[in-house]
């Protein structure tokens, strides 16, 4: 499956997020194993926006992940 530019697969499969509507102190769970790819992921589509994200891993209803929070 062809992954759309603004689209997330760190694990292969796509995940749409409406990168628009994400605002100054909001942020997203992506479910993943792959978190290394997933932040290489975010780190491409939030440097063309110029925004700056802070990340951790976690553990959200027993699903392995990342949740992203924009900061600027």
């Amino acid at each position: 499956m062809v992954r759309r530019l603004r689209d997330l697969a760190p694990d292969g499969l796509p995940i749409s997020v409406n990168w628009e509507d994400m605002e100054v102190g909001s942020s997203i769970f992506v479910p993943c194993i792959n978190i290394d790819n997933c932040k290489k992921q975010v780190k491409e589509i939030v440097d063309k926006f110029g925004w700056i994200t802070i990340s951790q891993v976690c553990i959200e209803n027993h699903t392995l992940g990342l949740r992203i929070w924009r900061t600027t």
